[in-house]
């Protein structure tokens, strides 16, 4: 092993997790059973990866936990948050995903992570109606609030570190405003005024969690972290921050196969995406001011990777409609059709149809694993503000806008920003580069 400086993981790794629907009792219940040999923790890069270290003589492919210190699954103590009092065991029952004999082994264990009450906005998600929620004077308070059930978490567990992750809804869409979310006082400034406008319940989370030295991952397509203010307290406090929105279904396949379009130089006249999907993010995203956060997040995606600048021939002018359908029956069974009208030599038109029949949460999972694992490894290695490396898992990966950075969306290109990171950790040289 190479020298790292990379402080080990040792100790209990608490995860509190913002929302206990099916993503988090999902992930819940896997790790669970997998910790007891019953499950197996597929689709989870941590778990199942090989990155190769050294080249020619000295190359080896080696797992991540080989390269760096990650915390293993039987460290991980869970916690939550939710607007709804039903513990993990009955949410997952609720949810409606796992069947209940995949359940049922690890019952006693999901009893016993029952949520504390939300800090919770019913006009960020006017689709939700919990009464599992904190009575609070003012988005000060609520942040004190956050801050104070870390800390008693912490004490209760025994834990040695923590990380917050939010998988709850999509909140209504906050456009970053540069008076209060430009600076670390503005932003606290606002708190303390109780500007309910400007200051999402996410927010408040976010600051918690960072003011409480835990690294924070947002899940959704939320602002919360995506804001100068935030990147300054991560700083302060030398915490990892990233986000934004797990890439599970339609958006991975579309940072996988706009790759292929480009790498051919084939042309491209329009690419439109529609879902279906009926848990409680379908019927969260059923309001248009919450479906507005998602679209931003999802149209994002193709724009940096088929870039008219590049080529103008192949890509100016192409059309991108992103569409959410809310369809009770499917449940957590989400369905993305993809048409990509494209054209080739002498400008001949064909056609794409790609039809992703996934399971959300089953691709969340180990989303929700890895980015827990890697964050906490990036505290311990000292990394804080915002995560690049992790911008694989996310659909809207976070950048610094205000110096006209453009995030990386192209899938294989994020890999390699993944690999080199961990690589670095472990002390090897990052030897990949981006072309």
């Amino acid at each position: 092993m190479n020298k790292t400086n990379v402080k080990p993981a040792e100790g209990k790794l608490g995860v509190l997790v913002v929302g206990l629907g099916a993503v988090t009792s999902t992930f819940m219940t896997g790790v669970l059973m997998a910790r007891k040999g019953l499950a197996k923790p597929v689709g989870s890069m941590t778990q199942y990866d090989k990155i190769r270290v050294g080249k020619g003589a000295d190359k080896k492919y080696l797992k991540y936990d080989e390269i760096v210190p990650i915390a293993k699954l039987d460290d991980i103590v869970f916690g939550a948050w939710d607007v709804y009092p039903a513990n993990a065991y009955e949410s997952a029952i609720n949810a409606e995903v796992l069947k209940e004999k995949d359940i049922n082994p690890v019952k006693d264990e999901l009893e016993k992570i029952v949520p504390m009450k939300a800090a919770f906005d019913h006009n960020y998600a006017k689709r939700l109606d919990g009464d599992n929620v904190k009575t609070v004077k003012d988005r000060w308070d609520m942040t004190e609030q956050i801050r104070e059930d870390i800390r008693r978490f912490k004490k209760e567990t025994g834990v040695d570190r923590v990380v917050v992750l939010w998988a709850a809804s999509t909140e209504v869409y906050v456009p970053v405003d540069e008076k209060v979310h430009g600076t670390l006082a503005a932003l606290e400034a606002a708190m303390k005024a109780d500007d309910k406008e400007h200051i999402a319940p996410s927010m408040c989370y976010a600051y918690a969690a960072l003011s409480e030295c835990c690294p924070f991952i947002m899940g959704a397509p939320n602002t919360t972290v995506d804001i100068p203010a935030m990147w300054e307290l991560s700083e302060k406090t030398g915490m990892p921050i990233a986000g934004k929105d797990f890439k599970t279904g339609q958006t991975l396949v579309k940072s996988g196969f706009a790759p292929i379009i480009g790498t051919r130089c084939l042309g491209l006249s329009g690419w439109f995406s529609t879902n279906i999907l009926g848990n409680r993010d379908g019927l969260v995203l059923d309001e248009p001011a919450n479906f507005r956060t998602k679209e931003v997040s999802k149209l994002s995606t193709l724009e940096s990777i088929l870039v008219p600048e590049e080529q103008p021939d192949l890509y100016t002018d192409y059309y991108h409609k992103v569409r959410i359908n809310y369809y009770p029956p499917r449940n957590d069974n989400k369905e993305g059709w993809d048409n990509i009208d494209i054209f080739g030599w002498m400008g001949y038109p064909m056609q794409i149809k790609i039809n992703f029949l996934c399971r959300d949460s089953i691709l969340a999972a180990p989303l929700c694993l890895d980015l827990v694992l890697l964050s906490d490894l990036a505290a311990r290695a000292g990394r804080h503000g915002i995560q690049r490396f992790l911008s694989f898992f996310l659909k809207s990966p976070m950048h610094d806008y205000t110096k006209g950075e453009v995030p990386v969306n192209h899938l294989f290109q994020q890999y390699v920003m993944l690999k080199n990171a961990i690589r670095e950790m472990g002390g090897y040289e990052a030897d990949e580069e981006i072309d």
